[in-house]
């Protein structure tokens, strides 16, 4: 069984193909999908599209890089918001220094108070961390936070991956790695414990290695499962095993409230 931890299925880019896309994903043994939110206005829509596929999970949160569209009153609603069905974690939170992006001082403020929600909830978070780790890290601890949760499409180096594995975090392992010029993210990647990491798609975006420039799907989690035991040296029935166990340790209402 694969799972895709991280996939924005909600996203109007699939509007006309969910239905059979979702088929698809089901009949290649992908059978469950966490869709974290990422702007107020998603979220009633994240609500409305969990009730139709049991197979979802949800995550609310603020995503930083779209902030420009975001009040600080409207984290006021995140913990309701995150006490409805099948919810196991607050995300897509977190920090971004792309030049395009929100004043990272306006960014933190944010942050720090979804990882305050979080922590209020005893729910893991999803982590958006762009060139911004140590800075991530500083958050973290300045919360007291202890949940854990994942740092999504992770691409640090090792000694940043164990600072986020001491706090109980996994690190979201995607597309990035099928690129052979990836160098960084492989050694990383073969060096981590099996324990300390959970596969993605990033859908629509974050393309695999050969489909530069079309959208990504859910699909692409068994190609991701098969590049992760290549670089690693193992059966990919051992990675998928192994992380889908990480993933229930990470997220542990992932099998509340099935239908």
């Amino acid at each position: 069984m694969f799972i895709d931890s991280h996939c924005h299925f909600d996203f109007d880019v699939f509007n006309d193909q969910r239905d059979e896309l979702m088929a698809r994903c089901l009949d290649h043994g992908i059978l469950g999908f966490l869709v974290p939110a990422t702007t107020f206005i998603s979220w009633r829509r994240l609500d409305m599209l969990i009730e139709r596929y049991p197979q979802w999970r949800a995550a609310y949160g603020l995503h930083p890089y779209f902030l420009k569209e975001a009040s600080l009153e409207q984290v006021d609603f995140l913990g309701e918001q995150c006490e409805a069905k099948r919810v196991v974690a607050v995300g897509e939170i977190g920090l971004d220094y792309w030049p395009s992006a929100v004043d990272i001082n306006v960014q933190m403020n944010f942050f720090k108070r979804q990882l305050s929600v979080a922590k209020s909830l005893r729910l893991p978070v999803i982590v958006h961390a762009r060139k911004s780790y140590d800075l991530v890290l500083k958050c973290l601890r300045e919360v007291g936070f202890k949940e854990g949760g994942v740092i999504h499409a992770f691409n640090g180096s090792f000694e940043q991956a164990k600072r986020f594995l001491d706090l109980g975090f996994v690190l979201g392992v995607g597309g990035t790695v099928t690129y052979p010029r990836a160098n960084k993210a492989r050694r990383v990647l073969s060096a981590l414990e099996s324990s300390a990491f959970i596969l993605e798609t990033d859908s629509p975006d974050m393309p695999l290695n050969g489909f530069q420039g079309q959208n990504n799907t859910p699909l692409s989690i068994p190609f991701i499962a098969q590049c992760v035991a290549t670089i690693r040296e193992e059966d990919v029935e051992q990675i998928t095993m192994q992380t889908y166990a990480n993933l229930l340790r990470v997220f542990p209402k992932w099998n509340e409230d099935l239908l």
